[in-house]
């Protein structure tokens, strides 16, 4: 078990809280879901707002998170429910624990400032770490055998689709030049040196890492699979809430809010409706929420959130 520090409470600031919570409508009484469970901020502040009589059920890939927000929440120990699995398992989670319909569901994307402290994961390129990445150690597939055990060509399609890096291909034929690897401070160096002088607000392993740790966690396709159990285990009027970080989560989201808030999803040059779709959620962000200045100067992290809000039509499913 990774030991948790003071340091990481002190680094963990949720963002975009209270429009999460205004597009939550949460009320008193409410049935929570917190997919993204992390050190619980955003659960706690869901609690307090559903007071009295709200119940939560988080949900979080992450043990270490699991037993940070137990902490974090100790005050509604009785009226919250933690689970330790992936939130592509979500409608099988929330069956489990007798959790259908509810009144809400939130996604806060993407990972955290405490899972980037934990040096020793290797999330971050900014200290010398084991290549893992992985959101939890039962999951076979680590950064180090995608780093030396990709083929070439494949390994720059992934820094490429994952990471939306333009000298995908020039960074892959490094790494590959450069095997074995097994830090992140030697993938994060071989990085820099094959991409042209630039200069950029980023540090130059950014995207890559970005794409490793995607890949590893397989988190696009668990995000499409788990936005349509969202969608299923939300009663009539309950709203589901996405926070995302980079353009890839937040383009499966705005494109599965498109898709569900149509009574028809045949294409558009066929003439007649034969697909039989009904709309299921009516969008409430017509743009993306973002954060203030004030908030960004208080959390830089914050710069890259966008925010999308539906509520449900019908009942669950």
């Amino acid at each position: 078990m990774v030991a948790i520090s003071p340091r990481d409470t002190l680094l963990h600031v949720s963002v975009l809280l209270e429009e999460a919570l205004q597009n939550l409508a949460v009320q008193p009484g409410g049935r929570y879901v917190d997919c993204t469970l992390g050190a619980g901020g955003h659960a706690r502040a869901i609690m307090h707002a559903s007071a009295p009589g709200g119940l939560l059920l988080g949900i979080d890939a992450d043990p270490h998170a699991i037993e940070f927000a137990k902490d974090t929440l100790k005050e509604y120990a009785e009226s919250v429910q933690l689970v330790n699995t992936n939130f592509r398992d979500l409608k099988m989670a929330a069956g489990k624990a007798n959790f259908i319909p509810v009144h809400g569901v939130l996604f806060d994307l993407g990972i955290s400032s405490m899972q980037l402290a934990q040096a020793e994961r290797g999330f971050s390129f900014q200290e010398e770490a084991p290549l893992d990445m992985r959101f939890s150690d039962q999951q076979a597939v680590t950064a180090a055998d995608i780093v030396n055990g990709f083929a070439e060509e494949q390994l720059a399609n992934l820094i490429w689709e994952f990471g939306e890096e333009r000298f995908s291909r020039r960074i892959a034929k490094a790494i590959v030049a450069a095997r074995p690897l097994s830090t992140t401070t030697q993938l994060a160096n071989i990085i820099a040196r094959a991409q042209p002088d630039r200069h950029s607000r980023i540090h130059p392993a950014t995207r890559t890492f970005q794409a490793l740790r995607i890949g590893v966690n397989d988190e696009l396709s668990s995000l499409t699979s788990a936005l349509e159990q969202a969608r299923d285990i939300l009663g009539a009027g309950g709203r589901l809430v996405v926070i995302s970080f980079h353009s890839l989560e937040d383009r499966i989201v705005k494109q599965f809010l498109q898709r569900e808030s149509r009574d028809c999803i045949c294409p558009p040059e066929q003439p007649t409706c034969t697909c039989g779709h009904v709309a299921t959620l009516h969008t409430l962000t017509r743009r993306p929420v973002t954060p203030t200045a004030d908030e960004v100067e208080r959390n830089p992290r914050s710069r890259s959130a966008r925010l999308r809000a539906a509520e449900r039509i019908g009942g669950a499913r």
